[in-house]
C-alpha cells in the first residue's frame, strides 16, 4: 500500500513540480489548495484543471476571512506588485505574513483526518532571501512541531528545500512536464507579466535549462 500524502498546490511551478514528482514516486496523492485572496487567484482555476487531468482528489480552501488580520502584502491589499528581482528590497511587500505556518497548518490538520503521513509543499532555495517561511531551519522546526500536535505524526516535506527554480524546472522537464499548465505571475491578468519578481525568475529559470516559457507575456 502506498504513502499517503498531502501536496499544498498553488498552481504555480514549483508545487506543480512537487505534486507530480509525488506521483511519480508512487505516493497517494492528495492536493490542497488554497484562496487567500491572492490577486493572482487565476493560478488556483490552473491548479483544478491540473487535478482534473490527473484524476486525483484535490480541495480548495477558501481562507479569504483571514485577510483582515494579515494586511500589508502587495499579493492581497490594494497595494501596487513591486517589478524587479526579488533580490531587491521592494519584493518584501509580496511577503503575506505567517502564510506558510497557517497554510501548513491547516492541511496538517486535513492530512491527520485522511491517514496521511506526509505534507509536501514547494520551498526552494531561491525563496530563503525573501521569505521567512520558506527558509530551511523553518522546515525543520515546522516539521518538529508537526510530530508533536498530533497523536499520529506527520511529516513536513520540502523536496526542493535546498536547490533554486533552475533545478526543479530541469527536474520538472526531465519528468516530461508540460509547464504551460501552472501560472506563476503574481498580477492575475490575461497574460503574465514579465515584470514582477516570480515572472522574471520563471523566465530566468527556462533560460537557464534553454527552453522556452510556453506561457504568453505581456
Amino acid at each position: 500500500m502506498s504513502q499517503k500524502v498531502v501536496v499544498i498546490y498553488s498552481g504555480g511551478m514549483d508545487s506543480f513540480t512537487v505534486l507530480n514528482k509525488a506521483l511519480q514516486q508512487g505516493l497517494d496523492v492528495s492536493a490542497l489548495s488554497f484562496n487567500y485572496g491572492q490577486r493572482h487567484v487565476k493560478e488556483l482555476d490552473v491548479a483544478a484543471n491540473v487535478c482534473k487531468s490527473l484524476e486525483i482528489p484535490h480541495k480548495i480552501v477558501d481562507i479569504t476571512a483571514i485577510n483582515s488580520l494579515l494586511a500589508g502584502s502587495s499579493l492581497t491589499d490594494d497595494i501596487d506588485i513591486p517589478e524587479g528581482h526579488y533580490e531587491q528590497e521592494s519584493m518584501k511587500s509580496t511577503v503575506v505574513p505567517n502564510r506558510n505556518m497557517i497554510l501548513l497548518s491547516l492541511a496538517i490538520g486535513y492530512a491527520v483526518s485522511e491517514n496521511a503521513q506526509a505534507v509536501y509543499y514547494g520551498a526552494h532555495s531561491g525563496d530563503h532571501a525573501i521569505y521567512p517561511d520558506c527558509r530551511p531551519e523553518f522546515v525543520r522546526q515546522m516539521n518538529v512541531v508537526s510530530k508533536l500536535a498530533n497523536y499520529d505524526p506527520v511529516e513536513v516535506v520540502a523536496p526542493y528545500l535546498d536547490v533554486d527554480k533552475n533545478a526543479i524546472l530541469a527536474d520538472g522537464l526531465k519528468m516530461g512536464l508540460d509547464y504551460s499548465n501552472t501560472w506563476t505571475c503574481y498580477n492575475g491578468r490575461d497574460k503574465a507579466c514579465g515584470k514582477c519578481g516570480a515572472c522574471i525568475e520563471r523566465l530566468e529559470a527556462f533560460a537557464a535549462n534553454e527552453q522556452s516559457d510556453p506561457l504568453s507575456y505581456e
